[in-house]
């Protein structure tokens, strides 16, 4: 009989004893364990995520034996509803399967700025204070996705019109036609089969969403929305430019103006060159001459195949306010119309106040403008870059919007934890993967809107939730690591406790001598 089913001495014995048995007891026969449903926990995308942060809050020396642990705390227990445990092997595997691989550390190139000292700089004492003084004026979200306190109260304490402060989060994604579930459960008896080669089309979607109404779109459905579709690519729509993002605000801030003009709007975008480049005519000392220059020009690049131009940088001010004219008057004796030189400019704003060095003393710039660290007076560059108003110049974005009465704020680099756009991203993939494969653009295209339009709301607000709580760990100066602790220990709370350092000194040194 163990032949006839393809098995082996085992079954024989096992045949020959449960016969034995039955003649005894016609009620004991063998039971079954097939059919039980055994799925990965890391099917769970939420436990899945809280393992990954868990991970990362340890730092970068973590090994399969903090999975162990960490599944088996009665936290994550209750969370599973059993007591069962997990070995080293299992936790090898769900290592791998989370992208985790044991190989030297990447260096140079491959290395994270998230701790960077300018990063940490403009995000603690530049982008924080912002923040912070918006999100005092938007609305908070309870786990339900219900309202959390009295947001008139907040508002009126803070802005005199009462207006409530809307922040709408502006990223890009890009889906690609073959992206599809990989890992699931192959029979033996499965073949290998033809599949379609390379990831197929691409289609980059650009979108702003808010916790307050979702993605943004005119309150009729059918009229417009700020949405964006692009082809990336070569021979196909090309790559998106500053145009571009200009065009998409100008209809985000149509769509506002329309339809919800009773809110104060921000728009707040990740650090890319796109987002931040500031106009061809914009204050820079980064090419300036040291002395005067008839030919000191901004070079504007031509589109659509037109030749380049070149235009006189815009002026300068003092810190009184007052302009300042960085080239002589054509009527000058001797440089007409010329650019003055850094040196006459530097000298000019000593005569007005500024606390700057003596120019003639200076050198044009430090080699190849590496200055000293934390030196603003070795050079004549090094001078005027630091100038408050060289430091604050605009960007083109950022002009664009103001010129309409909106204000725009950028995201740190390398924190796309504190821009929930990028969950909501996430979430309309995984949706975008249960669609039938297909090659076809148009269905790119049309699985892509469905995917992005099944997004609940409620989810958003969540994710936004998790993304202050990011923003108020790193207020109270939390490195990433310890910031994805506080985030993972404090889930479902907007801020963290004022008590938290304890709790995370006390985890941190458990973690230490394990």
């Amino acid at each position: 009989m163990a032949q006839v089913g393809g098995k082996g001495p085992w079954l024989s014995r096992m045949l020959r004893e449960w016969t034995i048995t039955f003649c005894t007891n016609h009620k004991d026969l063998p039971t079954t364990k097939y059919g039980k449903s055994n799925v990965s926990i890391l099917e769970d995308e939420d436990l899945a995520a809280d393992i990954h942060l868990h991970l990362q809050s340890l730092g970068k020396w973590i090994s399969a034996n903090d999975i162990v642990r960490y599944v088996a705390t009665p936290e994550f227990q209750a969370r599973l509803k059993t007591k069962k445990q997990i070995s080293v092997r299992t936790a090898q595997r769900w290592m791998k399967r989370m992208d985790y691989r044991w190989k030297a550390e990447p260096k140079g190139q491959y290395s994270d700025g998230h701790e960077r000292e300018d990063v940490v700089d403009y995000r603690q004492n530049k982008f924080l204070p912002k923040w912070r003084a918006l999100e005092n004026m938007t609305r908070w979200w309870k786990p339900d996705g219900s309202e959390d306190g009295d947001v008139r109260e907040r508002v009126f304490a803070a802005r005199p019109d009462g207006k409530v402060v809307v922040i709408w989060r502006h990223d890009e994604s890009i889906f690609y036609a073959h992206d599809r579930r990989k890992l699931r459960w192959v029979h033996a008896s499965e073949t290998a089969k033809p599949i379609v080669k390379g990831e197929g089309a691409s289609l980059m979607v650009g979108h702003f969403v808010s916790p307050d109404y979702g993605w943004l779109r005119a309150k009729n459905l059918n009229l417009k929305s700020a949405q964006t579709l692009f082809r990336p690519g070569k021979n196909r729509d090309g790559y998106q430019t500053t145009e571009d993002i200009l065009q998409q605000a100008t209809v985000a801030m149509d769509i506002l103006d329309a339809d919800y003009s009773d809110e104060k709007h921000v728009f707040a975008y990740d650090n890319a060159t796109i987002h931040t480049a500031r106009p061809a005519n914009a204050l820079s000392a980064r090419y300036m001459q040291v002395k005067p220059n008839k030919d000191f020009l901004c070079k504007v690049k031509g589109s659509g195949g037109e030749s380049d131009t070149f235009v006189k940088m815009k002026d300068g001010s003092f810190k009184d306010g007052t302009p300042q004219k960085l080239d002589y008057r054509q009527n000058h004796k001797k440089y007409p119309g010329h650019f003055k030189g850094m040196q006459v400019l530097i000298e000019e704003r000593r005569k007005k106040g500024h606390n700057l060095p003596d120019p003639s003393k200076l050198k044009a710039q430090c080699k190849g403008f590496r200055c000293p660290k934390g030196r603003t007076d070795c050079c004549c560059r090094r001078v005027l870059y630091c100038e408050p108003d060289f430091v604050n110049q605009k960007s083109r974005l950022e002009e664009h919007c103001e010129a309409r009465g909106y204000q725009v704020i950028f995201f740190p680099k390398y924190h796309c934890e504190l821009n929930f756009i990028e969950q909501c991203w996430g979430y309309a993939k995984r949706i975008y993967r249960m669609f039938p494969l297909s090659s076809s653009e148009e269905d790119l295209e049309k699985n892509l809107i469905a995917s992005l339009d099944a997004v609940p709301l409620v989810s958003m607000r969540r994710f936004a939730t998790r993304s202050s709580r990011f923003g108020d760990s790193y207020f109270h100066g939390l490195n990433g690591a310890q910031a994805a602790w506080a985030n993972k220990k404090y889930r479902g709370h907007r801020t963290i406790p004022p008590d938290f350092k304890a709790e995370m000194d006390a985890a941190f040194a458990k973690n230490n001598r394990s």
